[in-house]
C-alpha cells in the first residue's frame, strides 16, 4: 500500500506541473479592457509576417500570412505582439507597427452600384473633407471619378472601387471600421483597412484604382467566349382571382423565349415557374401551400416549360384568410430552384395579398420578410415584388406593401411595384407591362455583355411615373447592377487592398440630390461559436417570454437571467430599470455596435407595458432571427476560416440588421 501511495503522489504532482502554465507563454488571448469575454485583436499589414521570437532576426514562422488577417493578442512585448490566428495557441510573433488594432469586428460590404458611383477611398480625413466642402462638389468627385477610372493618380486617393464591375460577391473580404465620425448630418466618415483575403498583395501597391478593373468581355477556361446566364423565377399567387395573372405569365415567357431565338440566346435566359396558395392544414382542397411548377427552362427546350405551365390554375376553393402563404413560395424558389446555373438571380413575385403574418397559426415560414430577404442576397438573388391592390383588399394594402418592400429591399430602395386595378383584368395588363419590362432588360443585359458592351447606367428620377414607366426604370437600374455584378464574379474582381483610409457610408453625389444612397452596408463579424451562444439566448429569452405571456407572471427577466447564468455578468443583481444588455444576457460582443436594437434596449418594465399582441410580435421577430441563424449555420460556402483549424473560431459577416 505504501508504494502504491507513493505512485499516487508522483502522479499528481506530475498532473499538477503540466497544468501549470509555462513562464512567458500566455495560455489565452488577453481580455479587452473591461470585459470578460472578448479578446483583444488586431489586423495584419502587406508584408508583415511571424517570427519565432519578437525580433525580425529569429526564424520567420509564417513568411505567407494574408493581409488583413484578424489576428488575436497573446502577449505584448516592446514594439511586438505575440498572435495567433485562432483562441486556442499563440502562432508567432509580429511587429506591432505592421498591425492595426480591430477590437470591434465591424466590417463592410459594397452595396450594388444601381445608383452610386465607384467609391473613392481617400488618404486622410482632411482630403475627404475638402471634398465635402467644396462649393464645386460634384465637379470635383466627377474628375477624381474619372481619373481613378483612368488610373491617373492623385496625392489625395489612394484607391478607388472597380468601375466597370462590381467587387465579386462569391470573393470573401474584409473592410474592417477602425473609426467612425459623423461631421455632417447625413453621412458618416469611417477610417477603413481594406481588404481582400483570398489573395496576396504585392509589397508597396498603391496608386489610385487598386485592383484593375474588369471589361465586359469574359471568356472561358478554353479561349471561347462567355456569355452570362439569366434565371428568372416567377412566384406566382393561383389563388381564386389570379387566373388572369397566369394567363399573362405564360404570354410574356412565350414573347421572350420567341425574341431569344431570334437573337441566338436560346441557351441564356431560363425561366422557372413556383405556385403558391396558402395552408392545406386548414383547407385540404388547396392541393398545394407552394409548389415548383417548372425549374428553369430556356428557350432552347421551351416546350417542357410551356406544357407545364397550360395545367397551372387558380384555385376552386377559397383560403383561410386574405393574406396568402407567399413567403412559402419565395423560401421555396430561393431554396429548390436550380440558380447554380445562372450568374444573374431574379424572383418575380406576384399577388395581390400580403403574407401571412408571423401570428398565423398556418404560416409555413418562420422567417419574416426582412430575414427572408437576407437569405436571398446571401445567394445573389434578387426580389422584385408585383403587388395588385384590389379593391377587396384595401384592408390589407398598408400591411402587405411594407412586407413586400422589406422583402425586396436593396440599398434603402425596395424592388416594389404597386398596381392598382379595379378588376384582374386591368391589374393583369400592368403586370403584363412590368414582367415585359423585366424580362426585356434581362435579355438587353445578355445581349450587352455576349458583345462587349456596357448598360448604361440609369438616370436618377425623383418623380414617379405610370407604372409601366415605374417599371422600366427598375428594370434599367436592375440590368446594371446586375451586369456588374457578373463582370465581379466571371473576373473575380478583388475589393482594391488599402492599409488605411477614409470613406463615406452614402454616396456624395446623390446626397448633393437630397437622396440616401449607401456605399457600404455594416457588418458583424460572428465566430460560429459567436452565432451559437446568440441562437442560445434568443432561445432562453423567447421561452421565458411565451411562460410569462401565457401565465402572466412577473419573472420574466429572473427567468432568463436564472437560464442564462453561465454568460450573464452577474445572475444576482437587480433587473429594475436594467436592459437585457446591461444585465449582460446577449454577449459582450453585441455590446456598443452602432445600431438601435429592441431586443437589447427592452427592460422588464417595458415587457409588462406591452399588449399581448406586442409580446407575441416581439416573440415572433426573435424567432425570425434564429431562423435566420439556423441558415447562416448552414451556410457552408460564406464561412471563412482565416486558416484556423478550430471550426468555432470561423467567422461569417452578418449584417447589422439581421442582429436582435
Amino acid at each position: 500500500m505504501h508504494r502504491l501511495s507513493a505512485l499516487f503522489i508522483l502522479l499528481a504532482v506530475f498532473c499538477c506541473a503540466l497544468m501549470q502554465p509555462v513562464p512567458g507563454v500566455q495560455a489565452a488571448p488577453l481580455l479587452q479592457e473591461g470585459k470578460k469575454t472578448l479578446y483583444q485583436r488586431v489586423i495584419s499589414h502587406p508584408t508583415a509576417v511571424l517570427y519565432a521570437e519578437a525580433s525580425d532576426k529569429s526564424n520567420v514562422v509564417n513568411r505567407g500570412l494574408r493581409p488583413f488577417t484578424p489576428l488575436y493578442v497573446y502577449e505584448r512585448g516592446r514594439g511586438w505582439l505575440r498572435v495567433g490566428i485562432g483562441t486556442n495557441r499563440a502562432d508567432g510573433w509580429i511587429r506591432a507597427d505592421l498591425t492595426t488594432p480591430w477590437n470591434q469586428a465591424l466590417t463592410l460590404l459594397f452595396t450594388n452600384r444601381s445608383e452610386r458611383d465607384p467609391m473613392l477611398f481617400f488618404k486622410d480625413m482632411q482630403s475627404l473633407r475638402s471634398i465635402c466642402d467644396a462649393p464645386d462638389l460634384s465637379a470635383q468627385l466627377a474628375a477624381l471619378q474619372k481619373a481613378a477610372a483612368e488610373k491617373k493618380p492623385d496625392p489625395r486617393i489612394v484607391a478607388a472601387e472597380p468601375a466597370d464591375s462590381s467587387v465579386a460577391l462569391n470573393r470573401f473580404y474584409l473592410m474592417p471600421i477602425l473609426e467612425m465620425q459623423e461631421p455632417y448630418e447625413g453621412t458618416k466618415f469611417l477610417r477603413v483597412a481594406s481588404i481582400d483575403p483570398g489573395k496576396l498583395a504585392d509589397a508597396g501597391r498603391g496608386g489610385a484604382g487598386g485592383a484593375a478593373a474588369a471589361g465586359p468581355a469574359t471568356t472561358n477556361p478554353d479561349g471561347t467566349k462567355r456569355i452570362p446566364k439569366t434565371g428568372i423565377a416567377f412566384v406566382m399567387d393561383t389563388t381564386i382571382s389570379m387566373g388572369p395573372y397566369i394567363e399573362k405569365s405564360r404570354a410574356i415567357i412565350k414573347t421572350i423565349y420567341d425574341r431569344l431565338q431570334k437573337s441566338n440566346l436560346t441557351d441564356h435566359v431560363g425561366f422557372a415557374f413556383v405556385a403558391f396558395r396558402n395552408s392545406t392544414a386548414a383547407v385540404p382542397r388547396l392541393e398545394y401551400t407552394s409548389t415548383i411548377v417548372s425549374d428553369f427552362v430556356t428557350a432552347k427546350h421551351r416546350s417542357d416549360l410551356e406544357s407545364r405551365l397550360a395545367h397551372v390554375k387558380e384555385a376552386k376553393v377559397s383560403t383561410h384568410s386574405f393574406d396568402e402563404d407567399s413567403l412559402a413560395g419565395v423560401y421555396n424558389a430561393v431554396e429548390s430552384l436550380s440558380w447554380q446555373d445562372y450568374d444573374s438571380r431574379i424572383i418575380l413575385l406576384v399577388t395581390d395579398a400580403g403574407p401571412l403574418p408571423s401570428n398565423d397559426p398556418y404560416a409555413s415560414v418562420a422567417m419574416q420578410p426582412s430575414e427572408l430577404n437576407d437569405f436571398a442576397n446571401q445567394k445573389g438573388i434578387w426580389i422584385v415584388a408585383v403587388h395588385v391592390k384590389t379593391p377587396a383588399g384595401a384592408k390589407d394594402h398598408d400591411y402587405a406593401e411594407q412586407a413586400y418592400k422589406d422583402l425586396s429591399m436593396k440599398n434603402n430602395r425596395p424592388q416594389y411595384q404597386s398596381i392598382k386595378a379595379r378588376t384582374p383584368k386591368e391589374g393583369a395588363r400592368f403586370f403584363a407591362a412590368v414582367a415585359d419590362s423585366l424580362a426585356t432588360t434581362m435579355t438587353q443585359m445578355v445581349t450587352f455583355t455576349s458583345q462587349g458592351k456596357f448598360m448604361t447606367r440609369p438616370k436618377v428620377e425623383t418623380k414617379s411615373g405610370t407604372p409601366e414607366e415605374e417599371a422600366a426604370l427598375m428594370a434599367q437600374r436592375l440590368g446594371y447592377a446586375l451586369q456588374l455584378e457578373y463582370l465581379g464574379r466571371a473576373n473575380r474582381t478583388p475589393a482594391p487592398e488599402v492599409v488605411s483610409s477614409w470613406i463615406t457610408d452614402m454616396d456624395l453625389n446623390m446626397l448633393t440630390r437630397n437622396q440616401r444612397v449607401p456605399n457600404v452596408e455594416v457588418a458583424v463579424l460572428l465566430t460560429k461559436a459567436q452565432l451559437s451562444d446568440l441562437h442560445a439566448q434568443l432561445g432562453i429569452i423567447i421561452d421565458n417570454a411565451e411562460r410569462t405571456k401565457k401565465t402572466d407572471s412577473r419573472d420574466f427577466f429572473q427567468g432568463v437571467l436564472s437560464a442564462s447564468a453561465r454568460t450573464a455578468r452577474d445572475p444576482n443583481m437587480p433587473t429594475a430599470g436594467k436592459t437585457l444588455a446591461q444585465l449582460g444576457v446577449l454577449g459582450e460582443f453585441l455590446d456598443g455596435l452602432p445600431y438601435q436594437s429592441a431586443v437589447m434596449k427592452l427592460t422588464e418594465e417595458d415587457w409588462y407595458r406591452m399588449s399581448v399582441g406586442e409580446q407575441t410580435a416581439f416573440i415572433n421577430r426573435l424567432k425570425s432571427k434564429m431562423a435566420r441563424y439556423d441558415e447562416y449555420d448552414r451556410d457552408r460556402k460564406n464561412w471563412e476560416s482565416f486558416g484556423m483549424y478550430n471550426a468555432n473560431d470561423w467567422v461569417y459577416r452578418v449584417p447589422l440588421n439581421m442582429l436582435p
